[in-house]
């Protein structure tokens, strides 16, 4: 197309060039047979310039035109428009023929942008998440029939309309920013859906629209919901298998103490030995009773977390409460706690009492592991544990606890806010469970990585 053009525009190039020597020409044979005295030939080239001259004019005003023609047929998509190729003028049939040529490659160009567009759009049409897309003034430019389905809605032209589907969608619509990920119930009359939203931002035509998914994640909710069940129900059966099992084995053995071929033993037939191994199996029948209530009440824990109430706090303030409260130089003498605040007048909008025991309890699972690393290698290692308050990529504020522990391994790492598990000795495994249950309440969340350290990083919404 680029040499189509420049042919076009070198053949009237040269043409101008052509007819402007020939008025030259004629100007200055003019002059010299009008001095000369030849009055007649004077006449005749003058009549020849005025004639060049009305050529000229009359051959750009053409072309003018034709342009002119071309460019508004192009602007308007109408690509029907034809110049004669036949011509008694050489330089404008070639002209013709090259506009004839430029509007045919323009043509095929659209028709192939249109054929594009229309595969784009069938794409879109059969895509399983729904897109939308909106201006500044909040109309919706383009939606797609699965953003339709999701709000039982349609037509959409403008986001107001949504206040009649749900006034919190709305809601969260109209303060939707670039670059956010939200999450909405919507509850309508056929069901209860949980849509995901994530929005970002693009340019078009010289306009920032924004660009909106929407997609529906029950399935990936039962999913996961279904597969925290497993381990749950795994978790709990292990726990309560420990516990009722040797209940079960002291149990048959006594039993056996008092009754022999189905009869009950007589006083003279049972022994003093008999007696004092009763009194142990019912001693250890107690203890393993009492370990599974304890465990019955710390599920109850987990299951009956009030409602946070929260209050705008120091960030500074509430890490060194934490460090205080860990007891840097009690028994772990060799391992260093530091507090980092950027900003330092860093607030929380948090429950107090909530986020402290989430983070005493990161804090002792940290000594914990560096106290059982440091007797696992040399005396010159010494442990550290970060506490770090400030604001993350996404404008969001976070706390993070860093440990230059061994680290959790994957395996126990995809399984540490299961509830109830643990990989200690002693303890309910709860507390990781629990904070993230705190989390939830609070909007936020918690997560966990660990390759050479350890970190477990709290979102605040």
């Amino acid at each position: 197309m680029y040499l189509i053009i420049q042919m076009v525009s070198r053949h009237i190039y040269w043409q101008l060039i052509f007819r402007i020597l020939l008025i030259s020409a004629a100007g200055m044979g003019t002059g010299f047979f009008f001095f000369d005295r030849q009055f007649l030939m004077a006449a005749l080239v003058f009549g020849f310039l005025i004639m060049q001259t009305v050529f000229l004019i009359r051959y750009v005003n053409q072309t003018n035109r034709k342009i002119a023609y071309f460019f508004d047929a192009i602007k308007n998509e109408d690509f029907t428009l034809r110049f004669p190729e036949k011509l008694s003028v050489k330089s404008l049939e070639e002209l013709n023929h090259s506009l004839n040529m430029l509007n045919a490659m323009i043509q095929d160009i659209h028709l192939k942008k249109q054929a594009q567009e229309q595969y784009y759009q069938e794409i879109l049409k059969q895509a399983d998440i729904g897109i939308l897309t909106i201006n500044p003034k909040g109309h919706i430019l383009y939606t797609n029939p699965t953003v339709e389905r999701l709000f039982n809605y349609r037509p959409l032209n403008h986001i107001k309309q949504l206040n009649q589907v749900d006034k919190k969608l709305y809601r969260l619509f109209e303060n939707l920013q670039p670059f956010e990920s939200k999450t909405f119930k919507l509850t309508n009359e056929r069901e209860k859906i949980q849509l995901s939203l994530k929005s970002t931002s693009i340019n078009l035509e010289k306009q920032t629209l924004l660009l909106v998914v929407v997609q529906d994640i029950r399935r990936e909710l039962d999913e996961k919901e279904t597969d925290s069940y497993v381990k749950l129900i795994r978790v709990l059966t292990h726990e309560i298998m420990n516990t009722i099992t040797p209940i079960t084995s002291i149990s048959e053995s006594v039993l056996k103490y008092f009754k022999r071929n189905g009869e009950l033993v007589t006083t003279d037939e049972f022994v003093e030995n008999h007696m004092k191994s009763t009194v142990k199996g019912l001693e250890v029948i107690k203890e393993q009773g009492n370990d599974l209530m304890g465990f019955v009440q710390s599920y109850r824990t987990f299951l009956s977390i009030p409602e946070p109430d929260k209050s705008l706090i120091s960030a500074k303030k509430l890490l060194e409460k934490i460090k205080l409260l860990l007891g840097e130089h009690s028994v772990e003498e060799r391992i260093k706690i530091e507090v980092i605040v950027d900003p330092e007048e860093l607030e929380l909008f948090v429950d107090e009492k909530q986020i402290t025991q989430v983070l005493l309890n990161l804090g002792k699972n940290a000594q914990q592991s560096l106290c059982n690393y440091e007797n696992a290698i040399s005396d010159n290692h010494v442990g550290l544990i970060k506490f770090l308050a400030g604001y993350d990529t996404k404008n969001k504020k976070i706390v993070r606890v860093w440990d230059n522990g061994p680290g959790i391994s994957s395996e126990n790492l995809e399984e540490i806010f299961v509830p109830f598990f643990t990989t200690k000795n002693s303890g309910t495994g709860i507390g990781l469970s629990l904070s993230k249950q705190i989390m939830r309440l609070h909007g936020g969340s918690i997560e966990a990585a660990s390759k050479e350290n350890t970190v477990f990083t709290l979102t605040f919404d």
